[in-house]
């Protein structure tokens, strides 16, 4: 018979398909698979798979858990698309999770949770820190910032100019993300939707709409 409360969680928003099933505080199975793109041909296929192998179905599932980023556009939209899905289909919730919140999960104190922004920026938040929110910063020209444990992207030079102190996050992203899911009340939250703290580098096309002829 399958565990009661069963939270599956999975994040696409880097370069990752990943997932995670807790059972309570216990992680029942967890996957991690590297891949750059092809993310929305793997996520389904993976998660069968997993649960199979935890011989556990979808329907025995209580609730879903979701990174929405910051992080790749693409695949940011594919996991919110897979929960939101998930969530209709199998009259379940779903929770979204921010990369940058699942980072800090388990860190006692001040927290400066940070992630890759490419070209030289980091996406940056604070927990437990007042008036330091959500942003993207520049990694070498970086705000006087409080100190603090710094998890994350160059977690090392962060805390060195900060004063603080650099460590490893405690949970592996996609199980961050199943125990945030866990604990969060889905009635204190919206559906899942992409966090983004960066428009995309694609631009609209400069040319004019083509002209339909009656």
């Amino acid at each position: 018979m399958p565990p009661k409360g069963l939270v599956l969680a999975f994040d696409t928003s880097a370069a990752h398909c990943a997932a995670a099933l807790l059972s309570g505080d216990r992680l029942v199975a967890q996957r991690h698979e590297p891949m750059e793109k092809g993310q929305a041909e793997r996520l389904m296929p993976m998660l069968e798979e997993m649960l199979a192998e935890a011989g556990i179905g979808f329907g025995d599932l209580a609730r879903i858990g979701v990174g929405t980023g910051p992080g790749n556009f693409t695949g940011v939209r594919i996991s919110v698309a897979a929960a939101r899905g998930l969530a209709l289909g199998l009259g379940i919730p779903a929770v979204g999770v921010s990369a940058l919140h699942a980072q800090a999960l388990g860190m006692d104190g001040a927290v400066l949770s940070t992630l890759d922004a490419r070209k030289g920026a980091l996406y940056l938040q604070g927990f437990g820190l007042k008036g330091v929110v959500a942003q993207i910063l520049n990694l070498s020209t970086l705000p006087p910032l409080p100190p603090a444990t710094c998890v994350g992207f160059a977690a090392e030079a962060v805390a060195a100019h900060c004063a603080g102190q650099a460590a490893a996050p405690r949970y592996p992203l996609w199980e961050a993300i199943a125990r945030l899911a866990q604990v969060q009340n889905p009635a204190d939250a919206p559906r899942p939707a992409p966090f983004y703290l960066r428009s995309a580098d694609a631009a609209p096309p400069s040319d004019p709409p083509p002209v339909i002829l009656p």
